[in-house]
């Protein structure tokens, strides 16, 4: 009979008290994840609303422009200066495009690049946005195309940067 009593198990008591000490160790790791996930989070959704934002300021600083402005300078000033830039590419031919949104190589005078306070810099050094626009004409050369892409710079975390696409047209 008393081989019978040495063989019986857990108790419920014991039991309970490992599934206790085991929650506690699951909640202490839960909280350590979901705080790395929350930062993680914010981080991609402020740049994200910054891409847009940067975009939108861009667009907006573009439609101001005449049609055939050729000369007023948006890139990497604001507000617009009215000499030294192309403008919306001055009296373009029919089917036309200059600038571009290309991820690589920006052309010149149709980038900016913005630092993590929002301020313009004259080139990419210490930028984590660059926004690119261009400027295509359609057929018959009397309604622009303007688009504006922007970037967020990687920070080397393995997340996808955000970018924001705006597109809107302008005619003469």
């Amino acid at each position: 009979m008393k081989n019978r009593q040495l063989e019986r198990g857990e108790t419920l008591v014991e039991t309970m008290i490992s599934a206790v000490v085991l929650l506690i160790g699951l909640l202490g790791v839960m909280g350590a994840i979901s705080t790395v996930a929350v930062k993680q989070n914010w981080n991609q959704g402020d740049r994200g609303t910054r891409t847009t934002e940067y975009a939108q300021d861009k667009m907006e600083q573009l439609l101001a422009l005449n049609f055939n402005d050729g000369t007023s300078n948006t890139a990497g000033v604001y507000p617009t200066q009215s000499t030294g830039g192309t403008g919306l590419g001055g009296v373009m031919a029919a089917n036309s495009s200059v600038g571009s949104v290309t991820t690589g190589a920006p052309v010149t005078a149709y980038v900016d690049y913005v630092n993590s306070a929002g301020n313009l810099q004259t080139s990419s050094t210490g930028a984590k946005y660059v926004r690119q626009w261009m400027i295509s004409t359609d057929a018959t050369g009397r309604l622009k195309t303007i688009t504006v892409v922007t970037r967020a710079l990687s920070t080397g975390n393995g997340q996808t940067e955000p970018i924001t696409k705006l597109v809107s047209m302008k005619s003469r």
